[in-house]
């Protein structure tokens, strides 16, 4: 079995999932797995991840990780725990076929209960795919060697950078290990990580607030004009400040600048960029918060889209002392063993909120390479919300 635990997945979709069960109980959803990279997948892989899927309906938190997880996430009520201890994975949501090389997914079921299943499926995928076609990668003083390098340029940067490579890992093995060569030499620029397993198994800080999901599911409950506003109050309204960073793109970050205003810009921390070029829009959220009457000085962005030490050194000499900075590394740091990564994600497709049928749901972003959903939708919802390519 691959996954150790239950708490191999990022904090994002714990603390979404205790803010699905508290405003949306009964709400159904669905999520589709998408190749975009359109990856051949070999015969018998489809057998070997059942096989995996089914043994995580045994996984199931430990008292040692309750205690942990209760400490680490204060902003998390005892409630919560309860339910995650006696939550258990249920394998009959995920349904699975692969034909000539084409692997479909897609996963059903309540929101409160699926959303757990997105960010350890894709890492499984990864392990199982790299395992499958037996990957030859660097050597293990190598792999330490690249990310010992990385760490110690964040540090010269003088900046904070988190570990967010839980989805597109090479292996869990290989997370391990990098986790623990940050760890020993990444310090102070190292402050976390997304996955709560190694943050709990190495004593880090989790690290995370919400995903495009929790927006997505927003529009087709109230629209998409009112989407990104109500998103972000409802996240309020269960946190009450805490774990304030905004996500910034789901439906653009032209749509989300319109709806970001003075209250929510002063409530929350800072946003978060996933998509598109870092530098325009790290000028387009500091003339943001000016046009506010708000020091941009005393707000961050967290970076958070394929990052590179290239393109992190590029953003922060531009950013350097107009705003805070903080970047989520993924993939650069998890899968850099010599392989070509997959470039897969799992979004959600369709949304039923109480008292309604399905309704499709759609991802635009700042990139259109990662626009998801149906094509007629998101030319609906660019003319809705005025967005101009």
């Amino acid at each position: 079995m691959i996954l150790k635990s239950i708490l191999d997945n990022d904090l994002y979709k714990f603390t979404m999932q205790h803010a699905v069960i508290s405003l949306f109980p009964r709400a159904k959803v669905k999520y589709k797995f998408i190749n975009r990279g359109n990856t051949k997948f070999p015969d018998g892989f489809d057998i070997a991840l059942k096989q995996e899927i089914e043994q995580m309906a045994n996984l199931k938190l430990s008292e040692k990780e309750k205690n942990y997880f209760q400490k680490a996430a204060y902003y998390l009520p005892p409630t919560y725990f309860d339910f995650l201890y006696g939550y258990r994975y249920n394998p009959n949501e995920v349904k699975i076929s692969l034909k000539n090389g084409k692997l479909d997914i897609e996963i059903e079921g309540y929101w409160y209960r699926t959303i757990l299943w997105e960010v350890p499926l894709m890492a499984i995928i990864s392990e199982l795919y790299f395992k499958f076609i037996n990957a030859k990668t660097y050597p293990k003083e190598k792999i330490i060697d690249i990310a010992k390098e990385k760490a110690e340029l964040y540090k010269k940067l003088n900046i904070k950078v988190a570990d967010f490579g839980t989805r597109r890992r090479f292996s869990l093995d290989n997370h391990d290990l990098i986790i623990q060569t940050l760890k020993k030499y990444g310090p102070p620029a190292f402050v976390g990580t997304s996955n709560v397993y190694f943050a709990y198994k190495y004593n880090l800080t989790p690290i995370g607030t919400h995903a495009h999901e929790w927006f997505m599911f927003h529009a087709a409950k109230f629209g998409y004009k009112m989407a990104n506003k109500l998103a972000l109050e409802n996240w309020v309204k269960v946190y009450r400040g805490d774990l304030g960073i905004a996500l910034s793109d789901t439906f653009t970050s032209q749509a989300f600048f319109r709806a970001f205003d003075t209250k929510l810009a002063k409530l929350f921390d800072g946003v978060r960029q996933d998509s598109g070029d870092p530098i325009k829009f790290a000028n387009k959220t500091i003339e943001h918060y000016k046009k506010l009457g708000i020091d941009p000085k005393s707000k961050v962005i967290i970076f958070s889209d394929a990052l590179t030490p290239a393109k992190v050194k590029e953003i922060v000499e531009f950013c350097k002392g107009k705003i805070k900075l903080s970047f989520g590394i993924g993939t650069n740091f998890t899968n850099d063993v010599g392989v070509e990564p997959l470039n897969i994600v799992i979004k959600m497709i369709e949304a039923k909120p109480e008292g309604w049928d399905w309704i499709p749901v759609v991802k635009l972003s700042d990139a259109q390479g990662k626009y998801t959903g149906d094509k007629h939708i998101i030319n609906m919802v660019k003319e809705i919300l005025q967005i101009n390519d």
